[in-house]
C-alpha cells in the first residue's frame, strides 16, 4: 500500500497488509486470522469492512487507526 492512499471500508485486505505497520494495528484490534494459510486466500476478495461486519470490529476506529499509521 502506497504512502497517503486512504483506507476506507472498500479496502481490500490484501492491499492493508502489505504494510507491517498496518498488520500492527489489526491486531491490536483483534482481526483474527492474519497468518492462517487459508485466509490468505481470502484477503485478495475480501474488504476491511467485511472484516469489521463478520468479526463485530468497530470500524470507524480501526479504519482512523490504519489511516494514522498510513501518513
Amino acid at each position: 500500500m502506497t504512502k497517503k492512499q486512504k483506507i476506507t471500508l472498500q479496502t481490500p485486505m490484501a492491499q492493508i497488509l502489505t504494510t507491517e505497520s498496518a498488520r500492527e494495528v489489526l491486531a491490536q484490534h483483534k482481526v483474527p486470522c492474519l497468518g492462517c494459510p487459508m485466509a490468505q486466500m481470502e484477503m485478495q476478495s475480501l474488504k476491511i469492512g467485511d472484516v469489521c461486519k463478520i468479526y463485530g470490529i468497530d470500524a470507524k476506529k480501526l479504519l482512523a487507526d490504519l489511516n494514522k499509521t498510513n501518513k
